[in-house]
């Protein structure tokens, strides 16, 4: 029986693979052609025949295909050049250029959504199809939002550091994308989030992989059977993943214990302050105030300070929450549903269901919309005082 083909062990090797062929000098685009050529060639051969150094068989081969495609081109002095510069046969080198290709895929000249599938692609190795799936758009839709990416950066040369908080960002996109088809891509952001960790030494890397697995973490509590969403407060914390949690905060303590303090390990201060309380009501909401006023001062963004009135409302008491939130923009993302969950803790029931009931005519959510709906339709069955 042909055994089965090892697929981590191609995607884990991809963008390796990849970095090497652009390191030597290969467009993006061919390099990545040949690449996915090379993978189905290993697809072919490796269960009858596998290599005893898969990742030095899939430089060689790749490198191989890229060359012939360049052999057929018209600039006959780098069709040369290039040739002269292949490889002898043996191991590929152990060094890891990977990092040039989470640079690479977040280049300020691409757009969010094409850095974050061509660092799916080239980074993460799924497919195209796998990607698709995963923002249920068509295949042939995302083939050509791939396509158009590796274009803007095939002229691209690395010949100066990328900015890792642009890659951070775009791994924080991919990451709450969630997860859906036959890609978990929360998952596969904490994969590579990893990565980038093992290769570079920056705290906010490890603040962003600590966020991420604690959000995580509570992630099976998040939804009901019927697939509506469960407030933090409700949730069953027995179905928090407690390795997870433990994970999260050994590497928020090792990036703050630096101090070189960023917007995402004080993310995931908060995060850690929700996932050590162990009721909702024994959280130290004081605390997590106190992290949000760092949020402030590290990026002044008119969400933290959303997020930093509900979190006052809870230390000192819903009129406090409402005088906060006063001093915002109404018209900012979700914070007539805070309106309504701090109007609800200060016991105007009827102002609170109809803020509810604006709130879920606004989400673009649909489980998010379904949420503030029930919460309305559950205001405004309890009889008025």
């Amino acid at each position: 029986m042909t055994p089965p083909m090892d697929e981590v062990l191609l995607r884990r090797l991809t963008p390796g693979v990849l970095a090497v062929l652009v390191r030597r000098g290969a467009d993006f685009a061919a390099a990545e052609d040949a690449v996915q050529d090379a993978l189905v060639e290993a697809v072919r051969s490796w269960p009858d025949d596998p290599p005893r150094d898969p990742r030095g068989w899939l430089v060689t081969v790749a490198w191989r295909k890229f060359l012939d495609r360049a052999r057929s081109d018209t600039a006959r002095r780098r069709r040369e050049h290039l040739v002269e510069e292949e490889p002898a046969p043996g191991p590929a080198p152990a060094a890891d250029d990977t990092l040039q290709l989470y640079f690479l895929c977040a280049h300020p000249s691409l757009s969010p959504s094409s850095a974050v599938a061509l660092t799916l692609r080239a980074v993460g190795g799924l497919t195209t199809r796998q990607i698709a799936a995963a923002y249920l758009v068509p295949e042939a839709t995302m083939a050509q939002r791939i396509s158009r990416a590796k274009r803007t950066v095939s002229g691209v040369r690395l010949d100066r550091p990328g900015d890792v908080a642009t890659v951070l960002r775009v791994l924080y996109l991919v990451f709450n994308e969630g997860y859906s088809g036959d890609v978990d891509l929360a998952a596969e952001a904490i994969r590579l989030t990893r990565h980038l960790a093992a290769a570079v030494d920056h705290p906010e890397v490890a603040g962003l992989l600590a966020l991420m697995l604690l959000h995580h973490a509570r992630r099976p509590a998040r939804t009901a059977p019927d697939g509506s969403l469960v407030p933090l407060a409700e949730q069953d914390r027995s179905r928090w993943d407690t390795g997870a949690i433990a994970e999260g905060v050994a590497v928020l303590q090792a990036a703050l214990a630096r101090d070189r303090l960023g917007e995402f390990q004080a993310q995931a201060a908060v995060a850690a302050l929700h996932a050590d309380a162990p009721t909702a009501g024994e959280t130290d909401w004081p605390q997590i105030v106190e992290w949000y006023d760092e949020l402030v001062r590290l990026t002044g963004s008119p969400v933290v300070r959303l997020n930093r009135a509900v979190a006052v409302g809870e230390a000192d008491g819903p009129r406090a929450g409402l005088a906060a939130l006063a001093e915002l923009d109404p018209a900012l993302p979700r914070h007539t549903a805070a309106a309504a969950y701090l109007h609800e803790r200060d016991g105007d029931l009827a102002k609170a269901a109809r803020l509810y009931a604006e709130a879920a005519h606004k989400a673009s959510d649909l489980a998010e919309r379904d949420h503030l709906t029930r919460r309305a339709a559950r205001l405004n069955a309890r009889p008025r005082r």
